[in-house]
């Protein structure tokens, strides 16, 4: 309980000059309030143990926040309780004396019970149930010794619950900055657990606890997706510009219980989280996306489920969220399905790595996810690394890519540009339609001779036949690191 602090327990107290009161009865009641007050409180300082036993045994069956707390160690909370009542009651008899102590345990209180994770609503609960005890046992112990002096007490209520409502706003402030403070702490850890997961340095004997951490689990199946950092400024040189996170361009879901697959539409630039569970969605649902998430802050026994933000690490030029995949192992459609939710707005790279199985081989999924984001063009899209190994082959060696274009395809860098686009072009429309002509002229406006016209020159330039296995697949490499890679 807070001390008493208004101007006429002080002027009682010699803290202040006494001013002059209009009326002397009333100044006389007043001071006659106090007396009884006093006498009251010095009662409740000799009877302090027994006052405790009875709010700790009416803290465990009237607020269940505490009940936990009280279970675990009842001896702790006692003490708490205890160490409180001693400077608060002892407020009533000399406040200057014991303010600031009481200032400080009230402030003690809010912290420790924050950490516990008590609800701030059962910590505020708990002391206006003390200042109601001990209202009610100063009104009992004066009612006993003289029941004509219990009018007097009526001039100090409003001063107690005063008191009372000062240290409910410590308590809240105190709770509110730790409350803050661990939710610092625990994000900044886990920004730290899934840096090295990522980074493939967690070690194997910290995987349990990144585990329980993270709300993920060890052995689960789980993929990277790598988005590219948009740039600000200037489309200059990109050494030039800043990376500017991208997350929120991409819409994953964010607020449904911990443990439980994240589901919800992937839209350009605007968040759709998912339907609450027993409603209906407003639309048919696209492609489910799961993307792990870290688990809800702990609010104690009996606090209330919260909700968690996806699971994601910056690098220098990429941004990365931890896939937890929940269909069967080797579905080639999951990981497809996840890739078409993604959609980002144009010129937006992202890139899928492939699956892995466990925490321990995140480090893996993210070089994977980086594999697959170099072999996204320039112009933006989604690449599943399963469904472009070719092009992965290309950039995870780009000196051999750029060694193998400059081979196959070197021999026309000696024609017009013009020229040469157009050969290169029909070449790539004819490899993507298997190798026909007729399906490659519709594709480029042409008639069927001429496309192959145009391959027979390029056989006839590079001297590589089209038909040999061996040369369509250096051609077809030799083009993915030309458009890859650049000339």
């Amino acid at each position: 309980m807070p001390q008493l602090v208004r101007p006429r327990f002080a002027v009682l107290h010699g803290t202040h000059p006494a001013a002059p009161l209009p009326q002397r009865f009333r100044s006389l009641a007043d001071r006659e309030a106090v007396e009884v007050l006093h006498r009251a409180a010095r009662v409740l300082v000799a009877s302090l143990p027994a006052l405790t036993d009875r709010l700790v045994e009416a803290l465990y069956e009237q607020e269940p926040g505490y009940r936990a707390a009280i279970d675990a160690d009842r001896s702790e909370v006692w003490q708490e309780v205890h160490h409180s009542l001693r400077h608060n009651v002892g407020s009533l008899l000399q406040p200057k004396e014991f303010r600031d102590a009481a200032h400080r345990t009230s402030r003690w209180i809010g912290e420790i019970r924050a950490g516990q994770g008590v609800p701030l609503d059962a910590v505020l609960h708990a002391f206006r149930m003390g200042g109601a005890m001990v209202w009610q046992d100063l009104v009992d112990e004066t009612a006993r010794r003289g029941p004509d002096d219990v009018r007097l007490l009526v001039h100090v209520a409003a001063d107690v619950w005063n008191f009372v409502d000062e240290h409910c706003g410590i308590v809240a402030d105190a709770y509110r900055q730790a409350e803050r403070r661990l939710t610092w702490q625990r994000e900044n850890r886990q920004r730290l657990v899934i840096a090295a997961l990522l980074d493939g340095t967690a070690r194997i004997a910290d995987l349990s606890d990144a585990a329980a951490m993270l709300g993920l689990p060890e052995q689960g199946r789980y993929a990277v997706l790598a988005v590219a950092s948009v740039r600000r400024g200037d489309p200059g040189p990109v050494r030039q510009s800043q990376p500017e996170p991208v997350r929120p361009l991409l819409n994953l879901p964010s607020a449904l219980p911990p443990g439980e697959p994240r589901y919800g539409r992937a839209e350009a630039g605007v968040a759709t989280p998912a339907p609450l569970p027993g409603t209906a969605p407003e639309e048919p649902p696209g492609p489910d996306v799961r993307v792990a998430e870290a688990p809800a802050p702990y609010a104690g026994p009996a606090g209330p489920p919260g909700t968690a933000a996806p699971l994601w690490h910056t690098g220098p030029d990429a941004e990365f969220a931890i896939l937890r995949l929940t269909g069967e192992p080797g579905d080639p459609g999951e990981l497809h399905a996840i890739a078409a939710a993604l959609d980002a707005p144009d010129g937006t790279r992202a890139g899928i790595g492939s699956a892995v199985d466990g925490l321990a081989a995140l480090g893996d999924a993210r070089r994977l996810a980086e594999t697959a984001l170099r072999a996204c063009p320039a112009s933006g899209g989604t690449v599943v690394l399963d469904e472009h190994l070719p092009d992965a082959l290309v950039v995870s060696s780009p000196a051999l890519g750029s060694a193998l274009a400059a081979r196959v395809l070197g021999p026309l860098d000696r024609l017009d540009p013009a020229d040469r686009d157009v050969i290169l072009e029909t070449l790539t429309a004819w490899l993507d339609a298997d190798g026909s002509a007729q399906r490659a002229a519709a594709r480029l406006y042409c008639h069927r001779n001429t496309v192959l016209n145009r391959l027979r020159r390029f056989e006839q330039l590079t001297g590589r036949c089209l038909t040999r296995p061996r040369d369509a697949v250096e051609v077809s490499l030799a083009l993915a690191a030309r458009r890859l890679l650049g000339p």
